[in-house]
């Protein structure tokens, strides 16, 4: 049996002096892995469409417990993420948000389309490493099932007040006139707004807002905070991004 599938090369790793193994979100697949014969051999056609990060169309063969490459075409390497420290270790951490987010063996279309589109507007210079950073953090929460609830205040049902108060354990909205006083996170209203627009718009419009500096700042680290809340899963990669590119930001807690 044969499966004709679209995915991003997640990880790869070494078998033997001529194979690899790698994992791939695929778009109708979700998470799966693939073995690479000769695939490090030098005249090999499949090598490099079979490299992390790259975005390639595969066609795979099946067995009962087992897929194997037979073709690789690259679509897409991303090459310009290697270019800079900061893209290259952001582009990491959204490699292992798809790794740890996406179903195995279901449709992964949206999850896919976020990564790409984030890696490309990375590579690219289309948008700040930290707005795309937190953009794909709480999208990839939404896609996964654990969008905050940020219709309106919990209590009263109201929309918005100058500053509203977040619980980022239960991922609930409080206006002014209604936050507990066990611990909510004050938010200005723009962060409130960006946080909505994540969560409620389409994909075509989602990278369509801005925030200043201090607002990204504040941004980014709710959806963080929240992301390792749900996940419940250490990532190696986002240590490493903040430790060379956001030495000078407040130190998140889980």
């Amino acid at each position: 049996m044969h499966l004709q599938t679209r995915g991003l090369i997640l990880k790869e790793q070494s078998i033997g002096e001529r194979d690899k193994l790698i994992t791939v979100l695929t778009e109708d697949r979700g998470v799966l892995r693939a073995f690479v014969r000769g695939a490090k051999a030098v005249k090999s056609k499949k090598q490099a469409a079979t490299t992390k990060f790259c975005y390639a169309h595969l066609r795979l063969a099946t067995t009962r417990d087992s897929y194997i490459v037979e073709e690789a075409q690259c679509i897409e390497q991303f090459f310009a993420l290697r270019d800079n420290i900061e893209k290259l270790a952001l582009a990491e951490y959204f490699l292992e948000l798809g790794f740890v987010f996406a179903p195995p063996e279901e449709d992964a279309h949206e999850l896919l389309r976020v990564l790409l589109n984030s890696m490309y507007m990375l590579a690219n210079g289309k948008r700040p490493p930290l707005f795309l950073k937190a953009v794909t953090e709480l999208r990839v929460l939404t896609i996964s099932g654990y969008a905050p609830n940020l219709v309106a205040c919990e209590r009263c049902g109201t929309f918005e007040t100058p500053t509203m108060y977040f619980d980022m354990e239960q991922g609930l909205l409080y206006c002014e006139n209604c936050a507990p006083a066990t611990a909510p996170f004050a938010l200005p209203l723009g962060v409130v707004s960006a946080m909505r627009h994540i969560v409620f718009s389409p994909l075509r419009a989602l990278y369509n807002f801005a925030l200043d500096a201090d607002l990204l700042e504040e941004l980014s680290y709710i959806t963080e905070t929240c992301l390792l809340r749900q996940a419940q899963h250490t990532f190696k990669t986002l240590e490493f991004y903040r430790a060379v590119c956001m030495p000078q930001n407040k130190e998140n807690t889980t």
